[in-house]
């Protein structure tokens, strides 16, 4: 079976939760026997990288330019497709499923997976958010099969358009906690001692919350660190890193990954996840498959984790917040409650299972 993805920038290692779903899935349709040609945007692959982990790379050109990039690419995207002629399209995200009709006037099957209502991210203005909702609307009705990652998204589909969806969440991979700390040394970090976000520099992921809720917290000894990309720089960047500047023990590292990452996510004391939008957080099922002590807003998409009660606090209350920062920063995280963390977010998210769904799905539509 020939699949072709389109609607991630690319991977591995680029910053995005498409992407880190992408990078996780695909390399495992592949070991159970799907041809996988992953159609990546020109600025986030390099052009020797043909094939990865049994996936190819097909690199098209697109303009990084937000509101333009996804547009663009996924429009070309599915004209070569079209010369391709895989035996199912697969289509990530609704800005780029805004693409199905014409995929499906080229004859081709198409598979889309929603991630998330992405018209309510703040960034975004009223012309993107028409369109978005405008992909939204034309990747369920017209698609093969509707993929949701979350029962939220699932209600979604339903409800707006009376359309059934198969639930596949995203997975996690248990990591081995990398004995070295070059990350700590880096950024002057002690183990345990420092709350730790892990997330795109975007307003719905609100670091200035947690900013916020940071200094008014005052841990004695306790740094935060912000861990993402700065580019391209806007308002909200340059917001952010401002407030970060005015606070010593606050520390932006800018986009991690690998060992590092696995360094500051390992050592941390805290993690939390301030954001107003999520489709079903990445970050916050690797923190968990850590073993970390999760705190995060209790939007649908966050509580739909499953994190006890008390570890949810009203979204952008500062004052909560800081409070819960407090509290937890307070109490000593066990070896033996790591343990059982990181086995239960296992079970629950587990990426072969997760691999094995989607390809039931594949099969349905090839059927």
């Amino acid at each position: 079976m020939k699949v072709m993805v389109l609607g991630t920038r690319g991977f591995p290692q680029v910053q995005g939760g498409v992407e880190t779903h992408a990078e996780h899935l695909y390399p495992r349709l592949a070991k159970l026997g799907c041809e996988i040609h992953v159609i990546a945007r020109s600025p986030y692959v390099p052009r020797r990288q043909k094939k990865w982990e049994g996936v190819f790379f097909h690199r098209l050109w697109s303009p990084k330019a937000t509101g333009l990039e996804a547009f663009l690419h996924s429009f070309i995207g599915v004209l070569y497709a079209g010369i391709q002629r895989p035996d199912i399209l697969h289509i990530h995200a609704v800005g780029p499923a805004l693409m199905t009709p014409l995929a499906r006037l080229l004859g081709i099957k198409v598979v889309i997976t929603h991630h998330g209502a992405d018209y309510e991210r703040e960034k975004w203005g009223s012309g993107a958010r028409l369109v978005l909702r405008m992909g939204e609307r034309m990747g369920v009705r017209y698609a093969s099969r509707t993929i949701v990652i979350s029962k939220v998204i699932q209600q979604l589909v339903l409800k707006k358009y009376g359309a059934s969806s198969a639930l596949i969440p995203n997975g996690v991979i248990l990591p081995d906690p990398p004995a070295t700390k070059e990350s700590l040394v880096t950024f002057s970090l002690t183990p345990n001692r420092y709350v730790l976000l892990v997330s795109r520099f975007v307003p719905e992921k609100r670091q200035l919350d947690l900013i916020a809720a940071f200094n008014q917290a005052k841990l004695p000894n306790w740094k935060l660190v912000l861990v993402g990309g700065t580019e391209p720089r806007n308002e909200y960047v340059d917001n952010v890193l401002s407030e970060s500047e005015k606070n010593p023990n606050i520390v932006v590292t800018g986009f991690q990954s690998g060992q590092r990452l696995q360094e500051l996510f390992s050592n941390a004391g805290l993690f939390v996840l301030p954001s107003s939008h999520e489709g079903l957080p990445i970050a916050m099922l690797e923190a968990l498959s850590y073993g970390l002590t999760t705190l995060a807003s209790n939007i649908p998409a966050n509580t739909e984790v499953g994190l006890p009660a008390k570890q949810y606090y009203p979204l952008g209350d500062i004052h909560s917040l800081s409070k819960m920062l407090t509290t937890f920063s307070q109490q000593r995280n066990s070896p033996e409650r790591k343990a059982k963390l990181r086995t239960w977010v296992k079970e629950k998210y587990d990426w072969d299972t997760i691999a094995g769904q989607t390809l039931d799905v594949y099969r349905q539509v090839m059927n």
